[in-house]
Parts: C-alpha cells; structure tokens; sequence
C-alpha cells in the first residue's frame, strides 16, 4: 500500500474545522483520487484545550508549536490557515525551502509579500497553491494561471467579498443607510465585529492583487492596488443609480493598458461602482462573488459562486491538497511562479473612468454653464445632465441638484475637476461622487 501523504495543519478556526471534517468524511474518495490516503501529522493551534465541539479528531494531534510541526521530517504537505503576515510568512517559508507543498488560503500574505513565497517555493523545489485565498469555493486562480494560459487576458472584474456586496445589495432591495445594512449584516454573521478591512476595500483590494499577478504575469502587491470602501455611499446614492439603469457594487478592477509614451501597463483598482442592471455582475446579490474575465481568444467568462465560509473555503483548501499530494507522489512540481511579463502599474490618476456626480446648487441663470466650464478646463466631456430640487439643503430656497455623468477620462482629471467645484460659490455642496462602469 502507498504510504500516506502526511498533513500538518497551522490553524483549527472556522476553516480549520471544515478542512479536518472533510478529511474525514471524504477520506476513501480524497484517498482514491489521489493514490494514497491522507493523514493529519498534527494541527497547531494558539490555544490548548478549546471546545472544538465533536471535531473527528485524537486531541494528542494538537500543539501549540507550530515551527516544530513544520520541522517534522514525516511532514509532506503543510496547510495554512491562520492568516495574517507573521508569523505565516515565516512558517511557510521554512516549509517550501524545506520542500514541503504547501496550501495557502492567505491572501494578505500573498498580497504583501508573494514574493518570498514563490522564491522559497523555487528554492525547495516545493509546490505553492492558493485557491482559496480568492474567491472561496469558486475556481477561478488555476483557470488563471493553468486554463488560460494559451490566451492573453485584458481585463478582470469582480465582486470579491461577499460582506460589501451583501451591504450594498440590501440598500439597493430596501433602500437602507450604510449604517442599518451593515448592522444587518453583523446580525446575520455576514460581517465581523470589526469590519474594517471589508467595508474599506482591504480584503478586496489583497484580493485583486494576487488576481492582476495571475492574469497579467506581473507581480502586483497590496501597495500597488487604489483602494476606496464603501462607507461614503449613501441611500441617495443607490437611489440616483436605480434611476439610471444601474446599481452600486464593489468591485476590483485590474485592466491592460498603454502609458503616454505607448508601454504597456496594467491599472489595478478596488472602488464603489455605478454598473448597468443588463451587466452580468450587476445580478451578484447577497454575500456571492462572481469574476468577470475578458480575453482575446476566449472571450468573456464569469466565475460565480460562494465566496467566503467555512465549508467553501475548505472546499477549495482541499481541492489543492489533492493537487499537490499528487504532484508529489509522481515526483513532479507545478508551473513556478510566472512574472515573466514585468508590467508597470499605472497611476490611479492614468486610469480611464467615467464619474456620477451630484451637485446640490444656487438655481439661478448661468449655474449649468459655469459647471460646465469647470468640466472643459479639465478636459472632461459631459455625457449627461439632471437637473431636480435639491435634495442636500433643507430650508434653502432657489436651490437645485445637478446630476452629471462624464464621459471617460483619466481620473486625476475628473478628481481635479470636482475639486474646482468644491470651491465655486454657485456650489452649496458636492452630494455624491462615484465611478461609472460598464458603459451606462
């Protein structure tokens, strides 16, 4: 009989859980699959003696040292999901120059520092996978990086975590505040107690780093990603977007593109977006992901599904354990990291956008033509205008809102543009400013 591939654990939360569970219940069929059983050599954990309810599991597996599991020379594949940067990072580079495989749902990791990790994967001749980190269960980073190797891929479009899109998603059907949508989703468990790193963009944004480095064969790491959340959108907002034809999403946006002097570059950007309802990220409702990739020969392709949990995530975790048990018992590595294209990242302020803004202002003669001026001097083109009562400046009489919706321009010139407006007296208050996508 084949001996077994032997698994060191790093982590026993929610994940952690579900990847031993599945072990067990999938045991014969992973073993089938892969040529050989798998066993668990030991879990490291942070806490001895926690109530992991009826976990299948002998408790003499855990330990609290997790450097010395990884150390084990009976130790073939090391699966890691702590998260954060430290001390993982240190932990799964011992274990690749060690020549272990190691699984990864680690996305912050990734993101900052991926860089070491390919390299002491090279350095071990050690396999790196890392499905899980985006997009929970749905495959979408071996489509990437294995599938769609033959083809060049322009453009990557998604809604990569499911709390923002379960919150904008409840404004959009109820027409609630930031606020009362977000306590919705803690009370459903949908978000953290602290839920900065969602509603900010952080997750989204490591996210969209590790996809731009698939998909354009460019290392991009969390510093080069634009980042803005969605705490500012408001139900007026949603409201103004509803009557266009559109809803608000957050999405990470990573596109080829040309510099002024004709180099090819690549724009990776995590922002609030106006879409239109016929795009198909538009339907992505409560916490799903979906990603949208475009490329020359295959076309237009979307991946959906459950982005985040415990049992997709596993899912996923599981998927690449079978992967690299197989690679090791036929003695062979994946395809190392590819970078080969060595893209520079294009300035937020390069990107080509398209901007909504709403204007609340003194209704007089000459408003629309001195706003407008301000657009010209930016080389901003108009493509639409609203006009209604204000809705920001209760009390105040003879006001009005503007509602414009820009051609595409670069972004440091629709920025500067709403800046000059902020200073006009004609302008009682800038109400709302968002991207457009999708080409409303």
């Amino acid at each position: 009989m084949t001996s077994p591939v032997r698994l060191a654990l790093l982590g026993c939360g929610t994940v952690g859980q579900e990847v031993v569970r599945l072990l067990h219940e999938q045991s014969a069929d992973l073993a089938a699959r892969i040529g050989a059983p798998l066993e668990i050599a030991g879990i490291a954990v942070r806490r001895l003696g926690r109530d992991r309810g009826d976990l299948p599991v002998d408790e003499a597996l855990f330990t609290t040292d997790a450097l010395g599991l990884i150390k084990r020379d009976d130790v073939d594949v090391v699966i890691e999901v702590v998260g954060g940067i430290e001390p993982a990072r240190g932990w799964l580079v011992e274990a690749l120059r060690a020549g272990k495989s190691v699984v990864t749902a680690n996305k912050a990791l990734l993101a900052e520092d991926g860089v070491a990790l390919h390299e002491a994967a090279a350095e071990g001749g050690s396999d790196l996978y890392y499905e899980a980190s985006v997009a929970g269960a749905i495959p979408l980073l071996r489509p990437l990086r294995e599938s769609l190797h033959g083809d060049r891929i322009n453009r990557v479009t998604g809604i990569v975590n499911g709390t923002t899109n379960f919150i904008l998603s409840a404004m959009d059907a109820t027409g609630a505040g930031f606020a009362e949508a977000l306590d919705e989703a803690t009370a459903l468990g949908y978000a953290e107690a602290d839920p900065t790193a969602d509603v900010e963009g952080f997750d989204a944004a490591a996210k969209a780093a590790i996809l731009a480095s698939l998909a354009f064969h460019t290392r991009v790491g969390a510093a080069d990603v634009h980042r803005e959340g969605i705490t500012e959108v408001t139900a007026a907002d949603v409201a103004s977007a509803q009557a266009m034809g559109c809803t608000i999403k957050l999405l990470c946006i990573a596109a080829r593109g040309v510099d002024a002097s004709g180099r090819e570059t690549v724009s990776v950007r995590v922002h609030p977006a106006m879409i239109p309802r016929s795009h198909p990220l538009a339907s992505v409702g409560d916490a799903f992901n979906a990603v949208f990739v475009e490329a020359d020969a295959a076309g237009q392709l979307m991946f959906y599904g459950r982005g985040a949990g415990g049992a997709p995530t596993a899912s996923a975790v599981l998927g690449d354990v079978v992967a690299v048990s197989r690679n090791r018992l036929a003695g062979v590595r994946a395809a190392s990291e590819s970078a080969y294209a060595d893209l520079s990242v294009r300035p937020m302020g390069e990107a080509l956008t398209r901007y909504h803004v709403s204007l609340d202002v003194a209704d007089r003669p000459g408003v629309l033509a001195s706003v407008a001026s301000v657009f010209a001097r930016h080389d901003v083109s108009i493509a639409t205008v609203r006009q209604g009562s204000a809705s920001g400046s209760p009390g105040r009489d003879g006001d009005a809102e503007l509602v414009i919706v820009t051609h595409v321009a670069p972004d440091a010139a629709l920025a500067a543009t709403v800046g000059e407006l902020r200073g006009l007296d004609i302008v009682r208050s800038v109400t709302s400013v968002l991207r457009v996508e999708g080409g409303v």
